[in-house]
């Protein structure tokens, strides 16, 4: 099941590139953000009360808190970035760059996490760096 919302991530992912930048037409990126950050806060909070789960809170550990909130930190540069380069370059050169975060995340996985880097791993990361380099080239 997994395969099946890792699909739906990409799709919505490709579908918010395409919604900023036509929406961010005029406007300055930090408030671009701020804006789809508050409609990701209502749906995400709608979400939890509507299935219940707001009741786990009390159950999260602080490393597990500690590590959300590093977390959410990081998702906001990380829009707060992609939004300003989405203004200035086009949208299909940003998310190619973008998702060298694959290369990235491999790594760092494997020193963070000690998960394996596999033949096949390394053989996808450098396909993905050189299509991001044909692709913004």
């Amino acid at each position: 099941m997994w395969i099946v919302y890792a699909i739906m991530s990409a799709v919505f992912a490709a579908i918010t590139s395409i919604f900023a930048k036509i929406g961010i037409n005029g406007i300055n990126s930090n408030l671009a953000t701020a804006i789809r950050t508050i409609v990701v806060l209502i749906l995400a909070w709608g979400i939890v009360f509507t299935t219940g789960t707001h009741k786990d809170i009390k159950n999260i550990s602080n490393k597990s808190m500690l590590f959300l909130i590093l977390s959410g930190l990081a998702t906001g540069l990380s829009w707060l970035f992609y939004y300003k380069a989405i203004q200035m370059g086009q949208v299909t050169s940003v998310v190619a760059i973008d998702k060298l975060s694959i290369i990235i995340t491999i790594v760092l996985a494997f020193f963070i996490l000690n998960e394996q880097i596999t033949v096949k791993s390394i053989f996808g990361g450098i396909l993905i760096a050189a299509g991001t380099l044909i692709m913004v080239l």
